[in-house]
């Protein structure tokens, strides 16, 4: 891994990351409130909810519009992969493609082809150049992501049959 002229501070902090994430020599481990761990679509849904709250919480800090925007298409995909999770026999380890998730929310019904193609074609065109590319993302992109993410979370929400899940309201 190292050739022996890597930064301490950054091997310390690498191993102590990874032990975080296998959860080595941590004592008791404390996730985060509010993240269901009951069935996979709670959890992604919930996921999808605390998402929502950064946005939230970063739109009211005004200008953080990168991560307003990246935070948005996050929610996205966690709202639609609970509704696929809850609804059909999809398993987690069918989201390992960010644009996965658009297409099946028109396979699965959550949204008509156009829609979903028009969602997917948005996280491919504009999320890449937002967050890798040289572009400058803007208010008006950030605030459009904020409304785009809230209708889908919303949306996929009402349609799953099981209620009482979400932690927005």
């Amino acid at each position: 891994m190292s050739n022996g002229s890597d930064p301490t501070a950054v091997l310390e902090a690498l191993d102590r990351a990874q032990d975080a994430f296998e959860m080595v020599g941590r004592g008791r481990t404390a996730f985060e409130d509010g993240i269901s761990a009951d069935d996979d679509w709670k959890t992604q849904l919930t996921k999808a909810c605390r998402l929502l709250e950064v946005v939230e919480t970063l739109q009211a800090q005004a200008g953080y519009y990168t991560a307003v925007i990246e935070v948005s298409f996050g929610a996205i995909e966690r709202s639609i992969e609970a509704y696929a999770l809850a609804m059909t026999n999809d398993t987690l380890q069918d989201f390992q493609d960010h644009q996965f998730s658009y297409e099946r929310a028109h396979q699965i019904g959550l949204f008509e082809r156009e829609t979903a193609a028009a969602m997917k074609d948005l996280y491919s065109e504009n999320r890449t150049e937002s967050y890798y590319g040289g572009g400058r993302p803007t208010e008006e992109q950030a605030e459009a992501m904020t409304d785009l993410a809230s209708a889908v979370h919303q949306f996929a929400v009402s349609q799953i049959r099981e209620g009482g899940v979400c932690l927005c309201d």
